[in-house]
């Protein structure tokens, strides 16, 4: 059964591709140019359909959303080595070889886009271009991370709604509290950052991030040290709100995929 045909929950035939030993969930919409959509932390790909931005895209282009690893549909190891950003890519990759893809374009937020960055280091031959949502290539250590402070830690499920800092619609709230706290315990790592390779990049490259946004400063450092990349400020959002105004996020994407496809 071609994947475009399969639905997403409930199916029989739901997609996966396995990368040694974890297998990861993917699904496929549209025709046309391939594009990868990277989902953020605790998030899952069901919110690119939920939030508006499949069905504009899927018109010019063929979407390949994907589960990381520890959401979603993908499986959940519960070890820190699991998580290493090459592990990572490497799902992206295998996904696109299973389905026949040398090269995508790349639109990824929060996470989602911390992992364009590690495609761009490990991978760039993979990438027709980059879309960096909500991310910045500076370096992360893993005791930062807010679902590991103890007060987090306390409060269980009930934690990761917090994290969003933004109202959650219900079908997200419900969701991000079925999430596996051990492998979003486990996932963030330590972290070097990619400002090294920003002069290399050499793919078009556009970041959209809400000027409200902690990472706003941050992202725009990073755009200016890339050769030609562009860089979008959306007014008056937070990190999540940014996300979830699609009708905000979506013009952008497709002017530059056309200028760029």
């Amino acid at each position: 059964m071609p994947a475009a045909e399969r639905d997403y929950e409930g199916s029989s035939a739901m997609p996966y591709v396995w990368n040694d030993d974890i297998r990861i969930h993917y699904q496929v919409e549209g025709a046309g140019p391939a594009v990868v959509l990277q989902h953020g932390f605790t998030d899952s790909l069901a919110s690119w359909y939920d939030f508006g931005y499949v069905d504009p895209l899927k018109r010019d282009y063929m979407l390949i959303l994907i589960d990381a690893r520890g959401h979603g549909q993908s499986d959940k190891p519960h070890h820190n080595s699991a998580y290493a950003m090459e592990r990572r890519v490497a799902d992206i990759v295998s996904v696109l070889d299973e389905v026949g893809m040398s090269r995508a374009h790349y639109f990824g937020y929060s996470m989602g886009g911390r992992i364009g960055f590690g495609m761009a280091k490990h991978v760039s031959d993979r990438l027709g271009s980059l879309v960096i949502g909500g991310a910045s290539a500076t370096p992360r250590k893993r005791e930062a991370y807010p679902l590991l402070a103890p007060e987090m830690v306390s409060k269980g499920a009930a934690a990761i709604p917090e994290l969003w800092d933004a109202p959650l619609p219900p079908a997200l709230r419900e969701r991000v509290l079925k999430n596996d706290l051990e492998a979003l315990r486990a996932s963030p790592i330590d972290d070097l950052g990619y400002e090294d390779i920003l002069p290399a990049i050499d793919v078009p490259c556009l970041f959209l991030v809400g000027d409200a946004d902690p990472a706003y400063p941050m992202a725009k450092a990073n755009a200016a040290k890339i050769p030609g990349a562009r860089f979008v400020a959306i007014p008056g959002e937070n990190h999540a709100g940014t996300f979830l105004r699609s009708d905000l996020m979506v013009s952008h994407v497709m002017q530059f995929l056309r200028e760029v496809s």
